[in-house]
Parts: C-alpha cells; sequence; structure tokens
C-alpha cells in the first residue's frame, strides 16, 4: 500500500531545515579572542612593525618584546622583582674580585631543530654580535667583558683575546675588564642571546647581516616559541617549541603578533575582539576606561625616560646656561596631570624610579623666574638675538603633544620660538645618531633595571650619547662606579654624575615612562614588567 504525500505532515520538517538554515546563516562569527581561548593562542598588538627578528641586530623596543618569545639567554629579569633569574643557565657564581663568572648550563638544552645547545654555541654567539662585521647596535653591551671593545673596534682581532670561554658543553667563563656587580641582569639583553652557529653558517655566514635565516623555514632559536609566520605589516605567527627546556609549563599553543602602529586602530580592534592585548591605549580615551571599564585597562610602570636632547656641537646650544634655561622653563607637572591624564609621572631627572633602588639627590625644578635670569646670563633676555630652532620629534601619540606643550611654555615663559618637524622614529634614530639635528626629542628604555643603562649613555663619544657632550669628571665618576662593588659608593659616584648631567644639561628630562595598554580578562600570567619585557611561558588564557 501506497502512503500518500501529505504536505501537511511534512510542514514541521521543512520549518526545522529552514529555521536551521536561518540560525547557520546568522549565527555570530567566533572572534580571534574567542577562539584564542578555545585554542590557546594569544593575539597582542606589537606597535610597529619588526625591523628585524635577529636579537643581535634588534635596535627597538617593539622588535626585542617579540623576540623575547624566540630565544633565551643564561638569565631573565622576573617582572616582580626585577631581579636576574636563572633560565638557561641553572646557576652561576662570581670570583672574589668580581672580574670572573661562571655560568652552569641547564642539562637539556636544545635548539628548536632538535640539536643540542652547548656553551659553545652562546660563546659563538657573543663572538658574533661583538664582530666589527656584524656592526651590532649593541655590541656595547659587552663592554665589561675583558677586550671585548677592542675587538669590536679592531685594534685586536683574536676573538679568542676577548674574556668568554666554555670549558665543557655545559660551562661558560665571562672574564670582565673591570667588576660588573650587575651583570646577571645585563646578561638577560637580547644582545646576549645566542643564535645557532651551524644555521648561520650554512645558509651565508654567521657574521653577515644578510644571512637569510629569518624566515619560518630556516628559523632555529631556543626560546619557548618558534617563528611560524612573517607576513610584512599583517602579523607574525609563532608556536609553542617543543624542543625548549621548559615545554612542560609553557601553556600557550601559539601567540600572534600585530604590527598596528596606530594606537586608535588597535584600541578598536580590543573592542572588536580581535586582540587579548593592546600595545599602547589612546591617551584620550584613558579616562572613559577608567571610568567605565578599568578591569580592561593596565597602567604599569616603564622604566622608560622621555628627554629633549641637544646637540651641543651647534651654537648657541653649546651654551650650557642656554640649555639649563629652557631645562628649567618646563612645567613638567602640568603635562603630566592635564595633557597625559596622570598616566605618566614628570621626569624632574634623567634616571626614572624603580632602578635596583637608586633614587637621585639632583633634581631639575620648575622655575620660569630662574629660568628667565639664566637667559639673559646667556645672552638672550627675553629670547633677544636667539634664532628660531627646529626641534625634531618622533612622530607618534605621545612626544608631539609633550612637544608641543613646551613649545607653548618656551614662547610664553621665555619669548623663545622653536618649531616642530615630525619624522619616523627610524629617521629620528638616525639623524639624532650622526649629529644632524639642532634639538630632538627622544627616550630611552632601561635595558637592564640598574641606573647605569641611563647614566653610561653619556659619557664621552659614546656610543648612544648623540649629545656631543662631553665631561671628564662625568666619565671618571661612571668609570668609577663601574669598578666599585659596594652598592652604596657605587650609586653615590651615580649621584655626583647626574648632579652633573642635569647642571650641563645636554638633554632635558620630561617625562617617565608607563605602558597603558588594554587586556582582556582571560590573560593571566601578564605581569607588570619595568622593563617591558616578558616571559609569555607564564602566560595563558583561561575563560570565566
Amino acid at each position: 500500500m501506497f502512503r500518500r504525500f501529505s504536505p501537511t505532515r511534512c510542514l514541521p520538517t521543512i520549518a526545522l531545515a529552514t529555521a536551521g538554515l536561518l540560525l547557520t546563516s546568522c549565527a555570530r562569527r567566533e572572534t580571534p579572542v574567542e577562539a584564542g581561548l578555545r585554542e590557546k593562542i594569544l593575539h597582542v598588538g606589537n606597535g610597529a612593525e619588526p625591523g628585524t627578528l635577529d636579537p643581535h641586530l634588534a635596535d627597538a623596543y617593539t622588535d626585542t618584546r617579540l623576540i623575547a618569545a624566540l630565544f633565551e639567554g643564561l638569565t631573565v629579569i622576573d617582572e616582580r622583582t626585577s631581579q636576574a633569574v636563572p633560565a638557561a643557565a641553572e646557576r652561576w657564581e662570581q670570583s672574589p674580585d668580581g672580574l670572573v663568572w661562571t655560568f652552569h648550563l641547564r642539562a637539556n638544552l636544545r635548539w628548536s631543530n632538535g640539536e643540542p645547545l652547548t656553551a659553545d654555541d652562546f660563546v659563538q654567539s657573543w663572538r658574533r654580535c661583538l664582530s666589527p662585521e656584524l656592526a651590532s647596535p649593541y655590541a656595547y653591551f659587552f663592554s665589561p667583558v675583558k677586550n671585548a671593545e677592542a675587538f669590536n673596534h679592531r685594534q685586536i682581532t683574536d676573538p679568542a683575546a676577548v674574556g668568554f670561554a666554555a670549558p665543557d658543553a655545559r660551562t661558560i667563563t665571562v672574564t670582565l675588564a673591570h667588576p660588573t656587580p650587575y651583570l646577571p641582569l645585563l646578561i638577560a639583553n637580547c644582545a646576549w642571546y645566542p643564535v645557532n652557529p651551524r644555521v648561520l653558517g650554512q645558509l651565508g655566514g654567521l657574521n653577515r647581516r644578510d644571512t637569510p635565516w629569518l624566515t619560518p623555514a630556516a628559523f632555529v632559536g631556543n626560546g619557548p616559541f618558534v617563528l611560524k609566520e612573517w607576513t610584512p605589516n599583517g602579523r607574525i605567527v609563532v608556536a609553542q617549541n617543543p624542543q625548549y627546556w621548559d615545554a612542560a609549563t609553557v601553556r600557550l599553543n601559539g601567540i600572534v603578533f600585530y604590527p598596528i602602529e596606530n594606537p586608535d586602530v588597535e584600541e578598536r580592534n580590543f573592542r572588536a575582539g580581535q586582540l587579548h592585548l593592546t600595545h599602547n591605549l589612546p591617551l584620550s580615551k584613558i579616562p572613559a576606561y577608567r571610568a567605565s571599564d578599568a578591569a580592561k585597562l593596565r597602567i604599569d610602570p616603564f622604566a622608560q625616560s622621555i628627554f629633549i636632547r641637544f646637540n651641543t656641537t651647534k651654537p648657541p646650544f653649546n651654551n650650557p646656561q642656554l640649555r639649563r634655561a629652557l631645562a628649567l622653563a618646563i612645567d613638567r607637572d602640568s603635562i603630566s596631570r592635564h595633557l597625559l591624564h596622570g598616566s605618566r609621572p614628570p621626569a624632574h631627572h634623567l634616571t626614572p624610579p624603580g632602578l635596583a633602588g637608586y633614587v637621585p639627590r639632583a633634581r631639575v625644578p620648575d622655575d620660569f623666574v630662574a629660568a628667565r635670569r639664566l637667559l639673559a646670563d646667556a645672552g638672550f633676555p627675553g629670547g633677544r638675538g636667539l634664532p628660531p630652532f627646529e626641534i625634531q620629534v618622533r612622530n607618534d601619540e605621545l612626544q608631539p603633544r609633550i612637544i608641543e606643550a613646551v613649545q607653548a611654555m618656551w614662547e610664553r615663559e621665555l619669548g623663545v620660538h622653536a618649531t616642530i618637524a615630525l619624522l619616523e622614529l627610524k629617521t629620528s634614530i638616525q639623524n639624532q645618531r650622526v649629529l644632524d639635528f639642532t634639538v630632538g626629542a627622544n627616550g630611552w628604555v632601561a635595558d637592564y633595571p640598574d641606573p647605569a643603562t641611563f647614566l653610561e649613555l653619556f659619557v664621552t663619544n659614546g656610543g648612544a650619547n648623540w649629545t656631543g657632550w662631553g665631561d671628564a669628571t662625568y666619565d671618571r665618576l661612571i668609570a668609577q662606579a663601574a669598578q666599585t662593588l659596594d652598592p652604596r659608593a657605587r650609586f653615590e659616584c651615580f649621584q655626583q654624575a647626574e648632579t652633573i648631567l642635569l647642571e650641563q644639561a645636554p638633554i632635558i628630562p620630561l617625562i617617565f615612562g608607563a605602558r597603558n595598554y588594554l587586556i582582556h580578562p582571560s590573560v593571566k600570567g601578564w605581569e607588570p614588567a619595568l622593563i617591558g619585557l616578558y616571559q609569555y611561558k607564564k602566560v595563558y588564557l583561561q575563560g570565566p
């Protein structure tokens, strides 16, 4: 018997099928943040496209914070304490005179391609960073090491004469030219990271800048993650490294870094569920997040000093009275409180807070009366006779705002006229490096949490002293600090040196750093880091 087709009986089935189609077509797509929680993939704004992922060539903070996921040195800086803790080295000790340090590697170190990572790999890597052929911008990080500067400056040619040795596969000795009590902090910097000498040698050469090893196919590292994708101006993807010595504790499967230079775009992406973490937050949005979404707003201390730099080789800025007058004629507290919404503290000295307990005695006051008097003593009463000058400023969200406020204060209080030239970061750095500027704004982020990372910048002819300024007494104090083991006596040298620096004013401190950014509630283990380098292996994602 045949059953007759009944449209009525089939209506529920058709209705359900149609509803299913409608639900499928209207379903909200999973955001990267939601997918990341499920897949254990962290999505991070990185602020800029990396110039390089080579740890020996990187010279931008946005490069080094990404490189920290791919490589690991002998030590790492603990975010909470700002102290050096074991990483690739399980322990170390120093000789009684502070000149010889011995580092003992962990037993299970391997490169991401499975090769054993040995003490000699570290030694070859450090010689690479020092090699004149590579011309690393951070070769000066090895300056405390015996014969390191001489080798880097081609005064000696035998790399074995530099104070590095690998007596066996798991032992490294570092012999210093003078005591350096902060060496474990210094060694945590990316200049001291190892690179695989065999891989680079096979691809073109260990000491060549153009060796093509920074591709997903060729990359070999020793960090908790490995490079899987690099789409220029798009994204950089890293995946968990199963060969990492501490892989069992790594809870993320991967990280996606996005080089988003515009903080407004980054903030919109965060609200749209595209990012777990932003690199920055527009200053104008801080009050709104404080008022309505404070749990997602983070303002962390950051060991950074933003300052004005003078080219003291160019008149009239070879006159310290003029420089000092300009330094006094700035209301830093007003800039911090009103312009920056209290997100960054005013800087009345060069060294920021939190550097191993060092607190400078010397301060640059906000004193317009004294500034006008000094300006007259310099030969420019009321600004008369002082030609207009240009201030070169990095074209970001922060520095132009600060310098515009300074420009207005100088105009109003001193009768001094300045113009502002906005430059890309790389152009600004290059101009100041070769003294192709008159006045420039820039900043410095601590490479390690110690006052030496700021005060050593301004020794005469120092590699990062882009002012043309030098002072023999200052140099002597910095050199004396480098040879002093007693912490109190060492800090006293720094106190006297910073006083000289502020009085002669080759730079004008303006504002200390802070990191204001957005963080999704699912991100755990992301702790404030004074120098902005994070142990990604400690970070994980967890839902409510």
